[in-house]
């Protein structure tokens, strides 16, 4: 926690010893750095230590509280917050204390809840002061960095930025970028900005920690990156190495998510007016990106003697990417993504290259998914895969993104297949009901619906617990004892209506199943007819 510092000054020490033990200090936020018991020596310590608060006195010898007030406030050297400690109930020192900005004024005896209360409400002031500044600060170092990057300083900026980094005549300049990827983005619901503010927050914290306070570092906010101007000096405590220095941020930066921080360094330049060829190499660092996946350290130096390749995928590959994820072979399809994204590494694609690679293994699938009228919107891992270029991905991330997609397009596409299969069947059920008094049979059947007869024949028993040829046999069996009942056509009539070629053949099979002949049947029912009009 940061303390606010603070000192006390008066003139009885047994005053200012009873304020040290009587408020708790430290839980209302103060930490008390010194004490003075004249104003002289108070203004000494005000303008040598730049305390936050000054809790003074009035009445002091040499110079008095209200004194001390107006000469710190006159000189404008510092700014603290007074609050003010008296025994002197007077009117008139209240008045000339809000005309110099006091903040508050405690009468002696001091209630120790009335100043403890007192303390935190300054506290909470000073917090949201120095928050407006540092807001302030980075609006202003951003336009200043702006300004340098697009090289638009003019030689009083330049001097100025010097200035702030304490910049030695001759000393390297890099431009680096430090880039968090992988890690889970904020729904942009919430109003926020994606962590971004609290990650340029991380990397500052960082940075100090690696110059112990002792270099000041500016950092820019390029979109989804951090950009800083990083002195050479800085990496002496590195034996001048960039990749120890850039180590030394990831291990700063680390979390235990699977989030991975990329350091990119430009090439060094010798002069802050050339910081923009800085810039602009630190820029190329990134087409480097996937190549040097594994360290996630990118230097231009070493990573410029490579040559990008944009290349595309092998149509076969492709192909064969398709096809393992309609047929279900997941293992196989795992080795398929290694080597995919391993090719990416090691022929040096651009990243460029990289996304068109990708986006076309999903448009493929997509259009599979549209082939078969299924609905893209069911897969979840869709959109974050159509939308992956525009965040921080390592290639691990991405193949870790790439090959949820795949396993859950592979699952749906088996749904589909299956639902596909299902309304397939009715499909040849219905046809069957319509035509069965043609001369249709499994084979032919399966041949209109472009399918294996074996394969038909098994599905159709698998779906209705019958086989094709009992099922067709039975409804011409059914038609034929309803046109038995409601006409008087002849055997080898009705046999032909219901799609036996041969009449001998339809008693064979009538008989087969209702135990009596197609004539036994009729002269049944005829009977029934009389018998039941001889009762009535």
């Amino acid at each position: 926690m940061q303390w606010n510092r603070a000192i006390l000054v008066d003139d009885e020490v047994f005053t200012r010893k009873g304020l040290l033990k009587l408020i708790d200090w430290e839980a209302c936020g103060f930490q008390i750095v010194d004490e003075a018991d004249n104003g002289e020596d108070a203004l000494e310590l005000i303008e040598r230590l730049q305390p936050d608060v000054v809790i003074t006195d009035i009445r002091m010898p040499v110079l008095d509280g209200l004194e001390l007030i107006r000469h710190v406030v006159t000189k404008d050297i510092v700014k603290p917050y007074f609050i003010i400690v008296s025994g002197y109930d007077d009117f008139n020192y209240a008045q000339q204390a809000v005309r110099y900005g006091v903040h508050d004024f405690i009468l002696k005896p001091i209630d120790e809840t009335e100043f403890s209360h007192a303390l935190v409400r300054l506290s909470e002031r000073l917090k949201s002061d120095r928050e407006a500044r540092l807001r302030e600060e980075r609006l202003l170092s951003g336009a200043l960095m702006e300004s340098l990057i697009i090289g638009e300083a003019d030689e009083e900026l330049l001097h100025e930025w010097e200035q702030r980094l304490e910049l030695q005549p001759g000393s390297r300049l890099f431009y680096v970028f430090v880039e968090r990827n992988d890690y889970q983005q904020a729904s942009a619901a919430n109003g926020n900005d994606d962590g971004r503010t609290e990650f340029k927050d991380r990397v500052e914290a960082a940075l100090l920690a690696i110059s112990n306070g002792e270099q000041p570092f500016y950092l820019h906010e390029h979109r989804n990156r951090i950009g800083i101007i990083v002195p050479g000096s800085i990496l002496h405590s590195f034996q001048g190495c960039q990749r120890g220095f850039a180590r030394r941020i990831q291990q700063s930066l680390a979390d235990s998510s699977r989030e991975r921080i990329f350091v990119y360094f430009g090439q060094p330049v010798l002069q802050l007016s050339r910081i923009q060829e800085a810039y602009e190499t630190a820029k190329e660092s990134l087409l480097y990106k996937y190549i040097y996946d594994e360290s996630g350290i990118v230097i231009h130096e070493e990573a410029s003697q490579h040559g990008l390749h944009y290349i595309g995928l092998e149509e076969g590959l492709y192909e064969q990417f398709l096809e393992q994820i309609e047929e279900l072979h997941f293992e196989k399809l795992e080795v398929t993504i290694r080597l995919l994204f391993e090719s990416f590494r090691e022929k040096l694609y651009a990243p460029e290259a990289v996304k068109t690679a990708i986006n076309q293994c999903v448009l493929d699938v997509v259009r599979v998914l549209g082939s078969m009228d299924g609905d893209q919107s069911r897969l979840s891992s869709l959109e974050p895969m159509t939308e992956w270029h525009d965040r921080n991905l390592s290639l691990q991330g991405l193949k870790r993104l790439f090959t949820e997609f795949a396993i859950e397009s592979a699952n749906y596409i088996a749904q589909l297949r299956k639902e596909q299969h299902k309304g397939g069947i009715q499909k040849i059920r219905a046809y069957i009901e319509a035509h069965y008094h043609e001369n249709i049979s499994l084979k032919g059947i399966a041949g209109k619906f472009y399918m294996n007869p074996v394969y038909l024949g098994q599905l159709f028993k698998k779906a209705y617990g019958v086989y094709f040829n009992d099922f067709l046999l039975q409804l011409r069996v059914n038609e034929a004892k309803r046109l038995l009942r409601q006409t008087d056509l002849r055997i080898y009539e009705v046999a032909e209506r219901v799609g036996f070629g041969n009449p001998d053949y339809f008693v064979t099979q009538f008989e087969k199943l209702e135990r009596m002949t197609p004539s036994e049947y009729r002269s049944r029912l005829m009977k029934e007819d009389v018998s039941q009009g001889a009762n009535r």
